[in-house]
C-alpha cells in the first residue's frame, strides 16, 4: 500500500488530526481540493482559515472568494490572521460567470489562493480549473454540495465535512490508502467554544440564551457558522 509521503509542495490546514491523514502532511499546492458540504459555507472558515491566513504571508495579492454565499466577517477573520483588504470577492450568480471568474483569478500571478462555491460544475469545468490551479501551483478550493459525491471529479482530495457542534471531516479521495474513519475537529475557535461553553453552564432550562451571531434574515439557513455575518446575495 502506498504511504502518505508525497513530492508535491503543501501547506499544513493548521488541524493537526487532518494533516496527519492529508498525503504530504497538508493542503496540495497547485490541485484542487473539492469540499462537499450538505448547507452550503457551513465550517469553512474554520476548516480553511488557518492555511488561508498562511498563503498571504508569502503572496502579495488577495484571496479570491467566487460565489460566496456570506459575506465574512472581517473583524473575526483579522483577529485569525486574515486581514479583511486581503480577501477580494467576486459575486456573480451565473454559473459560467463563476468558472470564468475563478479561472481567471487562479492565473493571476499576484493571487495568493482561490475559494469557489461552485454547485453546478461539471467534471469537464472542474477540470479546466484542476489544470489553471496546476500551471501556477495555486491553492484552491471548491465547494459544491453534498449530493455530488457520487459523481466523477478530477479533484485529487475530495472531502465530506458536516457536523454541528463537531466539524466532522470524511476524506473520500486521496492518494494512498483510503480513510475509513472520520476526522473530526472542534467546529470553533479556543476563545469563541470557551465562551459558548460558559453560556451553556450558565445558563439555566427556563432562560434564554444569548445569541452569538446576527439573526438569521428571511430566507437565511440557521447554524450559520458565526464568521458569517450576512447573506452575500440578498
Amino acid at each position: 500500500m502506498q504511504d502518505l509521503a508525497a513530492q508535491q509542495a503543501v501547506i499544513a490546514s493548521g488541524h493537526e488530526p487532518l494533516d496527519r491523514q492529508l498525503p504530504g502532511g497538508g493542503w496540495p499546492l497547485g490541485s484542487m481540493v473539492e469540499v462537499l458540504q450538505h448547507r452550503p459555507g457551513q465550517h469553512a472558515w474554520r476548516l480553511l482559515l488557518p492555511a488561508l491566513a498562511k498563503a498571504i504571508e508569502t503572496s502579495a495579492g488577495p484571496v479570491v472568494l467566487v460565489g460566496s454565499p456570506y459575506l465574512p466577517f472581517g473583524p473575526s477573520l483579522q483577529s485569525q490572521g486574515l486581514p479583511g483588504n486581503r480577501l477580494l470577492c467576486v459575486n456573480a450568480d451565473k454559473p459560467a460567470a463563476r468558472l470564468w471568474a475563478c479561472e481567471q483569478a487562479l492565473r493571476c500571478a499576484e493571487v495568493a489562493a482561490v475559494v469557489a462555491w461552485l454547485a453546478q460544475a461539471n467534471p469537464a469545468q472542474l477540470r479546466r480549473l484542476q489544470m489553471a490551479a496546476h500551471e501556477q501551483q495555486r491553492l484552491l478550493f471548491v465547494f459544491r454540495e453534498a449530493r455530488s459525491q457520487n459523481d466523477a471529479s478530477p479533484a485529487r482530495l475530495r472531502l465530506l465535512v458536516d457536523g454541528t457542534d463537531a466539524m466532522n471531516v470524511r476524506i473520500l479521495k486521496r492518494r494512498g490508502p483510503p480513510l475509513e474513519s472520520v476526522v473530526s475537529l472542534p467546529a470553533h475557535p479556543r476563545k469563541l467554544a470557551a465562551l459558548l461553553k460558559s453560556r451553556r453552564l450558565r445558563t439555566s432550562p427556563l432562560s434564554v440564551p444569548l445569541p452569538v451571531r446576527m439573526p438569521a434574515s428571511p430566507g437565511q439557513q440557521e447554524n450559520i457558522h458565526v464568521l458569517d455575518s450576512a447573506p452575500a446575495h440578498p
